[in-house]
């Protein structure tokens, strides 16, 4: 029998070798690390690198190189679910940058983490921070950790005696070398501690508020500082608003959701006296009369406020009458937010000599407070010529609903003419 062999090459093809400029690109990918010659290309060849460049590259050698927004816009869906790039400007590099170094400052250990990874990352990230949002700081992990302190109380005793060995990471040699950074959002304390839970998580120290007020007067540029939700007391409220006097740049201050009390109050006052503080929100904290007499006085004598939120406190009615009397000769504040206070009808009836003669408030929040039918009547009256207040809410105030529906005809009539106005000086 006739026998016939038929050899094959497994590896043979029909596929067109691939031309030498396109092997030529996949070396370059594939040595991109080591050789990162993106600069020499042709501006087509430059495109097709970067289409295939790894999201997992070194930032050592991509962050000053690579400007492409679709290579960046890469690296942060990849990263993160969740992806607005208009909370960064519109700026895809910016948001990886700022996200990857609020990510590090969150998970940063004290005397366990290289502070290295922070200082590393300054030069690669330096051009495109511009806001920081932190809403976790850890302490150092302890290494003794004594018997006693299992059988504290829940009463905040180990929350003074750990004072001394809480401390969080110092942000001064950071935020100082980011010569953009406009805004700046703190939270101290411990995200989803869950059953690890102890006071001592949520402690803000006295070394930490001194370390971070130093670093905040050396941030010239700084627009926007944030520190909420973080046990801020008189005492550390006064050496923040003792570094931030006479700050070039700040506009807005919040410290809501805190401990502040009149004494610390008092400081803001000076504090509002001799800054550009636009905005202050003090929501949420333990202020009565006397520091909303301080705030008063500052309306009074010299501000540039325009916003002032004082919701969630105690000025009662002398704290509230003091600022009524501040807004009839201030001319700056255009919005005040007094909800929950335990205000009554003593307020009302000043807040309404502020609505005849004050033409500069356009918003007055009374939500929650005890004003009562009078109280009500009274504003109603103070309205009667006012042309430039656009929202006043009274939810929840016990004012008569009459009063209520015609004060809200007022407000809403004045935020009609006004928005007319804008309408017909709006340039074609």
């Amino acid at each position: 029998y006739a026998r016939r062999c038929i050899t094959e090459d497994p590896s043979w093809s029909l596929v067109t070798v691939p031309h030498l400029t396109e092997l030529c690109l996949q070396h370059i990918v594939h040595n991109f690390e080591k050789n990162p010659i993106l600069n020499y290309l042709l501006p087509e060849h430059q495109r097709k690198v970067l289409d295939r460049l790894s999201t997992g590259l070194p930032l050592a050698v991509t962050a000053n190189l690579v400007s492409d927004e679709e290579y960046w816009k890469r690296c942060c869906t990849e990263r993160w679910k969740l992806c607005d790039v208009s909370n960064y400007g519109d700026s895809w590099k910016r948001m990886f940058f700022e996200r990857h170094l609020e990510n590090i400052l969150k998970c940063f250990t004290p005397n366990t983490t290289d502070p290295n990874q922070v200082l590393e990352l300054i030069p690669l990230c330096k051009g495109y921070v511009r806001k920081l949002e932190v809403d976790q700081f850890l302490p150092p992990v302890k290494v003794d950790q004594k018997e006693e302190r299992d059988d504290l109380s829940d009463t905040g005793s180990d929350f003074e005696s750990g004072e001394a060995s809480v401390q969080h990471y110092d942000l001064k040699d950071l935020i100082t070398a980011l010569p953009h950074l406009e805004e700046l959002h703190l939270t101290y304390g411990v995200k989803d501690c869950g059953m690890n839970f102890e006071w001592n998580l949520f402690n803000f120290t006295n070394q930490d508020c001194c370390n971070l007020a130093a670093a905040v007067k050396m941030c010239h540029n700084l627009k926007v500082f944030k520190l909420t939700r973080s046990n801020v007391d008189d005492e550390k409220t006064k050496i923040l608003a003792r570094n931030l006097l006479d700050h070039p740049c700040l506009v807005e201050l919040n410290l809501s959701h805190n401990l502040i009390r009149d004494k610390g109050a008092q400081s803001l006052g000076k504090l509002i006296s001799r800054s550009r503080l636009e905005t202050l929100d003090l929501c949420n904290n333990q202020i009565h009369h006397l520091g909303a007499q301080a705030l008063a006085q500052a309306l009074a004598e010299k501000s540039t406020l325009t916003s002032l939120n004082l919701r969630l406190n105690c000025v009662e009615d002398k704290g509230g009458e003091a600022i009524g009397h501040a807004l009839l000769t201030n001319t700056t504040l255009k919005s005040i937010h007094l909800g929950s206070n335990n205000l009554s009808e003593a307020t009302a009836a000043l807040f309404s000599q502020v609505l005849a003669q004050n033409t500069t408030l356009r918003s007055i929040n009374f939500s929650c407070n005890h004003l009562g039918l009078d109280g009500g009547k009274q504003l109603l009256e103070g309205l009667a010529d006012n042309k430039t207040l656009t929202e006043l809410d009274l939810r929840q105030t016990e004012v008569d609903q009459e009063a209520e529906y015609l004060i809200h005809q007022i407000v809403w009539a004045n935020r009609e003419a006004v928005r007319l106005q804008h309408t017909t000086t709006k340039p074609p």
